[in-house]
């Protein structure tokens, strides 16, 4: 609990904001809030992504600040949306978490202990055993087609700190659509550091997956991600320079 209770002044002066992209997670969304709250006190906002449930209500009245998207954008533009507005309100630390209860609060200790110490600029919750056979056999290989040397390549849980928040928001990234492998590709070329930290997780306690609700959106993710790690073998990505203590 040291380093949450301390969050509000990190590594040059920085400040930590918790970002959840939601959609039609009415479900879900007050208890993931309220375990958020009742672990430490600092902004939580929940990005709506044109829910047509109660999830924006649910969610202000949990106590959240709620940004509601005008237009669909997918879980990506959704994150963007929220680290524009860490960015724009003076946040120098980002932990982004799903809105369906499988990241755990007690587990935001482990996310940001490595920024704070200054090991790393993005830090990812990684946890294989939620992996299917298929999942792990895809993870491998794009960690082949790739050469990333990360086993949880699609965990939302991460933290980012304050060079790898203006990164994110740089053009680089604008159309990753998923903010999976492509974003890391993208801040793995720009030099950042990224590490790992293993975490554990709840299978979703209500609804299905967004991203892999039916096959086509299996092999359109599959697809897409392929064609992304093919072009960051060759596109340039401008450097950033780290913001160290």
């Amino acid at each position: 609990m040291d380093e949450l209770e301390s969050a509000g002044m990190l590594k040059n002066d920085a400040r930590l904001i918790i970002l959840i992209p939601a959609l039609n997670e009415a479900d879900n969304i007050q208890a993931v809030i309220q375990g958020l709250k009742g672990r430490i006190q600092t902004e939580i906002v929940v990005i709506d992504d044109c829910s047509t449930d109660q999830t924006v209500c649910l969610a202000r009245e949990a106590g959240a600040t709620v940004l509601p998207l005008a237009v669909r954008l997918g879980a990506w533009g959704a994150i963007r949306t929220g680290i524009r507005y860490a960015q724009k309100h003076g946040f120098g630390l980002v932990v982004t978490m799903d809105a369906d209860g499988q990241h755990l609060p007690e587990s935001l200790d482990a996310i940001i202990a490595p920024v704070l110490a200054n090991r790393a600029d993005v830090v990812i919750g990684s946890c294989t055993d939620r992996g299917s056979a298929a999942r792990k056999l895809t993870w491998r290989f794009f960690r082949y087609l790739t050469g990333l040397d990360i086993q949880d390549l699609t965990s939302g849980f991460r933290a980012y700190d304050q060079a790898a928040i203006s990164a994110i928001l740089s053009a680089d990234t604008a159309l990753l659509d998923y903010q999976d492998i492509g974003v890391l590709l993208a801040l793995r070329k720009a030099g950042f550091r990224i590490v790992e930290e293993p975490v554990p997780m709840c299978a979703r306690k209500n609804g299905h997956s967004r991203v892999f609700s039916t096959w086509w959106q299996v092999l359109r993710y599959l697809v897409f991600t392929l064609i992304i790690c093919i072009s960051e073998v060759t596109l340039p990505i401008r450097k950033f320079q780290r913001v160290d203590s």
